[in-house]
């Protein structure tokens, strides 16, 4: 079969290593190099974020937890077990994503930073993309996989390349490419700032100026965030990085004084729900495989999109 992937983020990139792996004849299609990418941009830590169906998400979650956790045990560069710390102000409920990731354990009072009564502790993978990505870029070119950098209006404009699917994984531009009006930008604002010798994730999804996690990589921790629906603008905004500096130091006292590397902001790829299915309409006489809307949780269901966007392109 060949098969032309439309997108060369983390969805295009690993639905295209899982087709060349299975034998198929593949061309990914990006408007720009991976490296220029939301997924580059991300901060990569397994947790399911602003997507839907919650059932399916579990499913493929637990998938991509699978994959990335052996990947960690391999030694593949760019991913680690990441000892994380979720925090709450109440008691928390049964969370829907702990059945993926083996033992979870109420934090004990000692691992708690002032203001908060509970917590639970767990390991998940973490992916710094600035390795990751282009590394698994090149797994599918060594794999004999092609990548044409070329911009298209409509998904019609691949039939020069004869395929006999296409895969949509363009991101926010899926939706546009074939009509859907349902998608729309999730604005993502972070900022990188130097390692002052952490190891635990930790996050507070209902801090009360915002969202707030912090991700330490290798050289570098990562500072967010915000879930800005609906928002296109992709200027850094001074006011938003303070913010997140000063809830994120308090998640973590030991942030104070960290050097400022780097804000950035990405467009997550935004839709009520994670579009994956078999489309025989949207272009005549070639099936159209979309795998797209993933919102802020790309790294999270990834790899077990791209295993059932395979399993739909026959």
């Amino acid at each position: 079969m060949r098969a032309v992937v439309l997108g060369a983020g983390i969805s295009g990139l690993s639905t295209a290593v899982l087709l060349r792996e299975r034998g198929d004849d593949v061309v990914v299609v990006s408007a720009d190099a991976t490296e220029a990418t939301t997924s580059h941009l991300a901060a990569a830590v397994w947790f399911p974020t602003s997507a839907g169906p919650a059932d399916k998400v579990a499913s493929w979650g637990s998938t991509t937890y699978d994959v990335l956790a052996a990947e960690a045990e391999r030694g593949v560069p760019g991913v680690v077990m990441r000892e994380s710390l979720v925090l709450y102000r109440h008691e928390p409920g049964q969370q829907p994503w702990a059945a993926a990731v083996g033992e979870v354990r109420p934090a004990r009072p000692d691992e708690l930073p002032p203001g908060y009564s509970h917590g639970l502790r767990f390991a998940v993978p973490l992916v710094e993309m600035p390795t990751y990505l282009p590394l698994l870029h090149q797994r599918y070119l060594d794999s004999g996989g092609q990548h044409l950098v070329r911009r298209v209006a409509g998904l019609g404009e691949l039939l020069d390349l004869q395929p006999d699917v296409i895969v949509n994984c363009a991101g926010l531009a899926a939706g546009k490419l074939v009509g859907d009006d349902t998608t729309y930008p999730v604005r993502g604002q972070i900022v990188r700032v130097t390692n002052p010798g952490l190891t635990l994730s930790v996050r507070d999804e209902n801090h009360p100026a915002g969202r707030a996690y912090v991700h330490p990589r290798t050289a570098d921790c990562i500072l967010g965030g915000t879930l800005d629906a609906g928002v296109w603008d992709t200027a850094v905004d001074d006011a938003t990085t303070e913010s997140i500096i000063s809830r994120c130091t308090d998640l973590v006292p030991a942030l104070a004084g960290a050097e400022v590397l780097q804000a950035l902001v990405g467009l997550r790829p935004g839709r009520p729900e994670v579009r994956l299915e078999r489309d025989e309409q949207v272009v005549p006489g070639v099936p159209v495989v979309h795998n797209y809307g993933h919102g802020g949780s790309g790294i999270t269901l990834g790899w077990g999109c791209a295993q059932e966007a395979i399993s739909l392109c026959g």
